[in-house]
Parts: structure tokens; C-alpha cells; sequence
């Protein structure tokens, strides 16, 4: 059989092999000898194989070439994604390369379904949450930030959020993102090219004269972004993104350290959602706690903020407590079983 052609069958397996498994991302790691693969599943690695160092580096060429990624270099990280259909269905597969001691290549390919849509409250481990972040995208502007580790959802809860916005509120949502995760026909979805100029600053100024009730930027990571994003949110519209912070209350640390001013916070932010996923045993999948700084206690700790003080959420509205209430229940449900 042709090489060409058994490469692309064994990278068509490997990726079916992998949604089968229910595989978020698959791990192709370099060894002295071969390659090993890992697939991802609910933040765990699993082992799923080896490949020989031949057909190894084949596939990972083979994986750049569908994301238009330059196959010739390998000294140097590179990101891309291309879609296919398998199973009947349209995925996104995001790749990311990097260059090891081995002289090789390690790659992770992250899976996404395209055009899926989730409720809000079908993510929420409590209702009470999904309540909470409904009330808070109905909002007509303002500044909407998720924080919360690698992983924890934050970008599927934001296009949860946007999808109610675009059907249930009929508003005009415009995306911009690094890269764009998932497709949804409802949405207007920009992709950010630094090369071709299409930086966050530069994307998010041309998407206001665009006419949009909701933005969604991908991450907040510099001054510019964050300035325009709340010039956004001040001038009528609802900016949703995601930024780095250990939790809700630091994230207006976290504002402050890219310049924002604390009045500026004060006018623009409508609520700060850090989040984490615990695994929910009755429906065997993952769900997502959700810490909400919003209403008075966003206001207070604001307040206290100004006042050079340090502010504490209620214990009964973190995710420590949330976690540790969760774990109650499961030992009192084992007892009860007599396990």
C-alpha cells in the first residue's frame, strides 16, 4: 500500500480511536526511541499506544500539513487547526506543535465537536449558578470576565452564554478569537492573524463599527485589549472574555495590573466568574462549579479595593465550599450504600 496512504489512515484512526474514548486531547510525545500517544479524558492522561519513530514523525507531518502548518520547521513552535467530518459529524481539531531534546516534534491536537450547543444550565452542577449567569448576560452592557485554570471550561460557558444571547435575546454577537474553537453558523466569529495585522487591539476596533450588541474576545492579556474592551463595555455594549487570575476577586487585581483604573472597573464590570469542573458520578461526565462576583459583593469589593482593603467572598459562595459540600454528600451517600 502506499506510504501517503497509510499514513493518512492511521492518523484518520488515531483521531476516531480517540473520540470513541471520549478523548479531549491526544498527546504525541517524542521518546529516545519512538513516539508514545496519550489521550486526555476529564484532566487525566491515558496511555494509547506507541508509534515507531518513522511512522511517528509521518503522521505529526501529516497533521501539520492539514493545518497549514510549515512542515519543513521543527525548530520552532507552531499552532493551527483543520476540520473533519467523522462519525457523521463536523470537528475541529486545534494543533499545537513543539520542539523536544529528542530532535523531534511533540504534538497535542485538541478535539471539538463544531455547531455544538450546550444550555447553560445543562454545564451548571448547580441551577442556582445557571440562574445567576443568565441574569447576568441579559445584561446590556458591561464587562462579563471567566478565570479559572487550563481546561475548566471557561470558553464553553461563554459560548453557551453568547448562543442564549444570539437565540433566545435575538442580539447580534460578534466573536473574536486565538484561535476560533468551536464554529456556530449563528454566530459572526473573527479569528485573530497577527501576521495579516488582526491583533486583539486591532480586531476589537474594527468589530465595534460593526454594529455589535455582544462581544466575546477570546483573552484579555495586554493594556490595549483590556482598554478597548472596557471602552466597549462603557459605550453600550456586552464584552464577555476570559483573563488570568487566581479567583474572582483578584481579577480586578488583575485589571488594575494591566492599567485599568479602579473607576473604570467600577463603571464597566457587571461580574467576574471563576470556575472549576467536578465530575458529576449519576450522569458520569464533567460539571461545572461556578464562583459568581457579582450584584453587592462585586460592589463591596470594589469598595474595599478603593479603601486599600483586602475582600473576601462569603465561604458559602467560593469554590472551596462548593467543592468541599460535594464531597459531603458523596461520603454520605457511600456510607449509606455501605460502601
Amino acid at each position: 500500500m502506499n506510504v501517503e496512504l497509510v499514513v493518512e489512515n492511521r492518523s484518520e484512526q488515531l483521531l476516531l480511536k480517540a473520540l470513541m474514548f471520549g478523548a479531549s486531547d491526544i498527546h504525541i510525545v517524542p521518546t529516545s526511541s519512538n513516539y508514545s500517544i496519550h489521550f486526555r479524558k476529564y484532566g487525566k492522561l491515558f496511555n494509547a499506544g506507541d508509534l515507531s519513530e518513522d511512522l511517528g514523525s509521518r503522521m505529526i507531518s501529516y497533521f501539520k500539513f492539514l493545518s497549514s502548518l510549515d512542515i519543513s520547521e521543527k525548530r520552532k513552535p507552531q499552532s493551527g487547526s483543520f476540520q473533519k467530518n467523522l462519525q457523521e459529524k463536523l470537528f475541529s481539531f486545534r494543533v499545537s506543535t513543539l520542539p523536544s531534546v529528542f530532535q523531534k516534534e511533540s504534538v497535542v491536537i485538541r478535539l471539538m465537536i463544531q455547531n455544538a450547543t450546550h444550555s447553560i444550565s445543562s454545564l451548571c452542577y448547580y441551577q442556582k449558578s445557571a440562574d445567576k449567569l443568565i441574569n447576568l448576560i441579559s445584561n446590556r452592557q458591561g464587562l462579563l470576565l471567566f478565570c479559572g485554570a487550563t481546561g475548566s471550561g471557561k470558553t464553553t460557558s461563554m459560548y453557551s452564554l453568547i448562543n442564549y444571547s444570539s437565540q433566545t435575546l435575538s442580539r447580534h454577537v460578534i466573536s473574536l478569537e486565538d484561535p476560533v474553537e468551536r464554529s456556530h453558523e449563528n454566530l459572526l466569529q473573527i479569528q485573530v492573524n497577527e501576521r495579516a495585522g488582526v491583533t486583539y487591539a486591532a480586531g476589537l476596533k474594527a468589530i465595534l463599527r460593526h454594529s455589535p450588541d455582544v462581544i466575546m474576545i477570546g483573552e484579555i492579556r495586554d493594556h490595549e485589549t483590556a482598554k478597548i474592551a472596557i471602552e466597549a463595555a462603557l459605550t453600550g455594549h456586552l464584552v464577555l472574555s476570559t483573563i488570568h487570575a487566581k479567583d474572582s476577586v483578584n481579577c480586578i487585581y488583575r485589571l488594575m495590573d494591566l492599567g485599568i483604573t479602579l473607576e473604570e472597573i467600577r463603571q464597566s464590570l457587571v461580574g467576574v466568574v471563576a470556575q472549576c469542573l467536578v465530575h458529576d458520578e449519576k450522569m458520569d461526565n464533567r460539571k461545572a462549579l461556578y464562583e459568581i462576583l457579582s450584584d453587592s459583593f462585586l460592589y463591596e469589593a470594589i469598595l474595599a479595593t478603593m479603601r486599600g482593603e483586602q475582600y473576601h467572598l462569603p465561604k458559602s459562595e467560593t469554590l472551596l465550599y462548593q467543592m468541599q459540600a460535594i464531597e459531603v454528600k458523596k461520603q454520605i451517600a457511600s456510607k449509606s450504600i455501605g460502601i
